[in-house]
């Protein structure tokens, strides 16, 4: 039998005043265009509403909304100071040695000439080799292709975001 309460997390989203969920949500993700469309199906019954909406959300941005999207990733390798966000979900290349380190640099600058943004990855669980493989192969992507991989990305990124945020204690 399944619970019909809504999680003490998602609860508490649901009730945020709107300039707060809109904080909450460009947390999780730098797109107004996702998290306007987010807010607007609030409340969510379960997480997995939420999720659906994230989804279909991202299947809706312009190329525009993916850009502002992309600009609140920093680059991998690089989590920005004081974010323990990026640095958690970076955590494989934490630890990565300065060779590794060095390539991904390089990787990441030669992606951002070809495709005019950083380069974007579900980083979660994933190793320093293992996002650098990913960025040797993407690279060579026509920059179509490329676009969609980067919107399937961030919408791992934000599901695992929002996830965080519904399950988080008060």
């Amino acid at each position: 039998m399944t619970s019909t309460s809504t999680p003490p997390g998602l609860a508490r989203f649901n009730a945020l005043e709107e300039h707060a969920a809109l904080a909450a949500l460009h947390e999780a993700c730098a797109s107004t265009a996702w998290a306007r469309h987010l807010l607007a199906d609030r409340p969510y019954a379960a997480p997995e509403a939420l999720y659906a909406a994230s989804d279909a959300a991202m299947a809706e941005l312009t190329a525009e909304d993916l850009a502002e999207a992309m600009a609140g990733h920093p680059p991998i390798g690089r989590p920005r100071p004081g974010d323990p966000t990026s640095a958690r979900e970076q955590s494989g290349m934490a630890g990565a040695a300065g060779g590794l380190r060095a390539e991904m640099l390089e990787l990441n600058l030669a992606y951002q000439e070809r495709f005019g943004h950083v380069f974007l990855i579900c980083a979660t669980g994933r190793s320093g080799e293992e996002m650098r493989d990913a960025a040797r192969e993407r690279i060579g992507n026509p920059p179509e292709r490329e676009r969609e991989i980067v919107r399937t990305e961030l919408g791992k990124i934000n599901r695992i975001r929002l996830a965080r945020l519904v399950e988080e204690d008060a």
